[in-house]
């Protein structure tokens, strides 16, 4: 499974580097293309774990006034 990440910025907000280094160091890569972060789970993930993720998401970007997207889909 991967999660996906769209990151919004806000010129009233932390810079783009801050928030890279941030997603860096929960694990997620910055990928280019349709998303700017994934994270490779190297497995299967339930629900409860996704949940975590977006709530480590949620904690990790709180006050950078960044907006973000989450999607979580399998892998093939």
């Amino acid at each position: 499974m991967k999660t996906y990440l769209i990151v919004w910025f806000s010129s009233e907000g932390v810079i783009p580097s801050e928030v890279n280094s941030r997603l860096l160091s929960m694990g997620f890569e910055a990928v280019r293309g349709n998303y700017d972060f994934v994270y490779n789970w190297g497995r299967r993930a339930d629900l409860n774990q996704v949940l975590a993720i977006g709530d480590k998401v949620n904690a990790t970007l709180k006050g950078t006034k960044v907006l973000y997207k989450i999607e979580t889909i399998p892998s093939d």
